[in-house]
């Protein structure tokens, strides 16, 4: 495969790219969902790597008419190798496909790490490969959502010259996402504030519910569910209106979003809630305390309250 192939001038995505043979390493939730949505837009998914039972099952449910074949047999056969491991294990498996010489000169080696950018890849770009890092900035279930989830995603891509970045501008745009530059040296604080958004909204989430669930427990209405641990409760009911036009308000409106105790400066509500958290769980408390103060501080709200929330009282 050629630069040519993909774009016109050397400055702009081709229209029309040239079907490319592809291959994965490995058959996780990634590189499965990419895989799937790369055939749909006419590329071929000619092998993937499969170790345990759960890839392996992944493999044929998504990818049925790939081979499952060794990493570096994967490498061999294709013209875009997509590496869709954990982000400790990528170092440690670009050096083996190095060492061993699998991946050909000319090949499009993408990796999907956020925290990477294509420096990890050096060793298979002396080869003569052309390194990308594409980043789903997406979570993904395993599910059949993650697919079509993908048409709707933002990508970060990062790569060597403008040519590179033709190319995952191309493939990120035929599977319908968006592409968005980010520079080498910012690859890291990038990926951190991707982490520290959703991971960290999964933990409040899960804070709440648990505390509601106190809340609620034992005082249902005749008929009602009963509140109790699993998932999709009533608990997650009252909560998810409330939280999903929080996170509507909060990307469209920016800070001037945040409404509460602590926006009003109510220090007497606040330490109610500090006590009363406190009686169900000491951490969940000490959560809550630490989110509050950050919301303070970025309210600009009065330094009484700030202090409370040091727990300088």
């Amino acid at each position: 495969m050629t630069s040519s192939e993909i774009t016109r001038g050397g400055s702009c995505p081709d229209p029309a790219p040239a079907r490319l043979t592809v291959g994965i390493v490995s058959a996780g939730r990634v590189g499965t969902a990419l895989g799937a949505a790369l055939e749909r837009v006419g590329h071929v998914v000619v092998a993937c790597s499969a170790v345990s039972d759960a890839s392996v099952r992944r493999a044929e449910q998504r990818l049925p008419d790939s081979q499952i074949l060794p990493a570096t047999d994967v490498a061999a056969r294709c013209e875009l190798l997509i590496l869709a491991v954990p982000d400790d294990e990528l170092a440690d498996l670009v050096h083996g496909l190095a060492v061993t010489g699998s991946v050909r000169s000319g090949t499009i080696v993408a990796h999907t790490s956020g925290a990477n950018g294509i420096g990890i890849l050096a060793p298979l770009a002396q080869l003569g490969a052309v390194p990308l890092a594409i980043h789903p900035a997406m979570t993904f279930t395993g599910h059949d959502e993650d697919v079509s989830r993908l048409s709707s995603s933002c990508f970060g891509i990062t790569a060597d010259d403008e040519i590179g970045y033709a190319i995952a501008q191309s493939l990120v745009l035929e599977i319908g996402g968006e592409p968005v530059r980010v520079r080498e040296e910012v690859r890291p604080l990038y990926h951190a504030a991707l982490a520290h958004g959703s991971n960290h909204l999964v933990t409040l989430v899960s804070d709440a519910v648990a505390a509601l669930r106190v809340a609620l427990s034992g005082n249902e209405l005749f008929g009602q569910q009963t509140v109790d641990g699993d998932p999709g409760g009533v608990a997650e009911r009252v909560l998810a209106p409330l939280l999903s036009a929080a996170l509507d308000n909060a990307l469209r409106r920016g800070p001037a979003a945040l409404t509460g105790p602590v926006a009003r400066g109510d220090r007497a509500a606040v330490a109610t809630h500090l006590r009363v958290l406190g009686e169900v769980d000491p951490d969940l408390a000490a959560g809550y305390r630490a989110l509050s103060l950050r919301s303070a501080q970025i309210a600009g709200a009065d330094p009484a309250l700030i202090e409370i929330l040091e727990d300088r009282r």
